[in-house]
């Protein structure tokens, strides 16, 4: 914080506003005040100068494509940690000890499975149901199976909801997958670590053994990682804001699901993917270009740029690598879907266009291919990102609760309307 300040003058006022410093980040000019000395509000559609809360969890820098969560780059968090200690880290502010870690990850596992009332729940949703509506449906509900854990003015209880949600949102995608291809549930396994056991809860069957591939495993632990908290994009801030009513954790959780599944968010991913087939082969790729190109086709480059990073996404590097050793493990290399992949990712590198206006591979672009090539459909990809950002939510979550600055999310508008109008009785219209 500094003792600098803004000067706003207009209509014969002027109005002092002070500005304030992070620890890393452009100042901020704190508004708070605007509306009661001068009477106006600040226009922003998008909120994409405002700045909603302070925040210690995670700072990026879209110019310099970094990405940091509690000060360690994220390159270094997927090369040296893994998805539970990055949980820790987000959920308390520092990484743990040994001990710390041990029993960290021993808590979160105890607490993987879910009531079994809740597989009655299930039951109810159409057997065609996306997984996401039923996760939103699911997560929503645990509030009534969890009732001793939705007291947000106890730390106790609100710790208790933090560990409860991480470990079990896993297994609430697993079988809201199950459900809509028509298999039986699978139960976790203690034994195994929260990546691992989210695969062979997709994919084991009760026919035969399933052993998780360590290569798979660890791809899936990354994606996970990449995905834990992204600072406040939509869904983070759909959780605040529906925290700052006092909601219960789950039904805020159940709020950032639902902003999740939204395509310009959570489904960007899968848009990719649906990009590359219907490109179909290397040979369409130019005329695809072109049409990209031309903004009356209604084409886009999906899985490239990004809103907040200018220059590259540094989840992107990480994200990639895992791509090249899954598809290496599965021995896939003629799949049409990846040979486009490779090439457009190629030209879009090289091409002109692409390099001015950044559109570079985004993370995205790359976790659709793994999570494909894993034997995924593409209904299961934002599921997977709400495991991951699951963290995230409720890192945010219990930052907010426990600001003393709290208040209730309340935007304002510029209204566009009619003037005041009398009514006219119905016979005289």
């Amino acid at each position: 914080m500094t003792d600098k300040s803004a000067t706003l003058t207009f209509d014969n006022k002027q109005v002092e506003l002070p500005i304030l410093s992070g620890s890393e980040g452009p100042d901020v000019i704190d508004i708070r005040k605007l509306y009661s000395q001068g009477n106006v509000f600040t226009y922003d559609p998008g909120f994409t100068s405002t700045a909603a809360c302070d925040s210690a969890i995670t700072y990026i820098d879209g110019d310099a494509g970094e990405l940091w969560h509690r000060g360690y780059p994220i390159d270094q968090l997927a090369e040296k940690s893994h998805f539970l200690e990055m949980c820790y880290l987000l959920l308390y502010g520092d990484l743990p000890d040994a001990a710390q870690l041990e029993h960290f990850e021993t808590t979160v596992t105890r607490h993987t499975m879910i009531h079994e009332q809740m597989h009655m729940f299930f039951r109810g949703f159409r057997r065609d149901a996306h997984p996401m509506a039923t996760m939103v449906g699911v997560v929503g509900a645990m509030s009534a199976f969890y009732h001793d854990s939705t007291d947000i003015s106890d730390p106790r209880q609100r710790e208790i909801a933090s560990f409860r949600l991480i470990a079990k949102m896993p297994t609430i995608a697993a079988m809201a997958y199950k459900y809509s291809i028509g298999q039986p549930f699978v139960y976790p396994a203690n034994s195994l670590s929260y990546a691992a056991n989210f695969l062979r809860m997709c994919f084991a069957v009760p026919a035969e053994d399933y052993v998780v591939n360590p290569v798979l495993e660890r791809a899936m632990d990354r994606i996970f990682m990449l995905h834990a908290d992204h600072e406040q994009n939509a869904s983070t801030s759909t959780v605040r804001l529906a925290s700052s009513s006092g909601a219960n954790p789950f039904a805020c959780i159940a709020a950032g699901i639902a902003c999740l599944w939204g395509p310009a968010h959570g489904g960007a991913n899968q848009a990719a993917l649906e990009m590359l087939r219907e490109i179909g082969t290397v040979e369409n790729i130019p005329d695809y270009i072109e049409q990209t190109k031309d903004k009356t086709s209604g084409k886009r480059l999906m899985g490239f740029g990004h809103r907040v990073y200018k220059n590259f996404d540094p989840r992107a590097k990480v994200m990639k690598q895992s791509a090249d050793e899954v598809l290496e493990l599965l021995g896939i290399h003629n799949n049409p879907t990846l040979q486009v992949a490779k090439e457009l990712e190629r030209i879009a590198l090289e091409d002109e266009y692409f390099i001015s206006k950044k559109l570079y591979p985004n993370v995205d672009f790359y976790s659709g291919i793994i999570l494909e090539a894993m034997g995924f459909p593409t209904s299961m990809f934002t599921p997977i990102f709400a495991v991951a950002r699951t963290v995230g939510w409720i890192s945010q979550w219990q930052e907010m609760i426990s600001d003393p600055q709290m208040k209730i999310g309340r935007p304002r508008q510029l209204y566009t309307g009619p003037g005041r109008r009398d009514y006219v009785d119905v016979e005289r219209r």
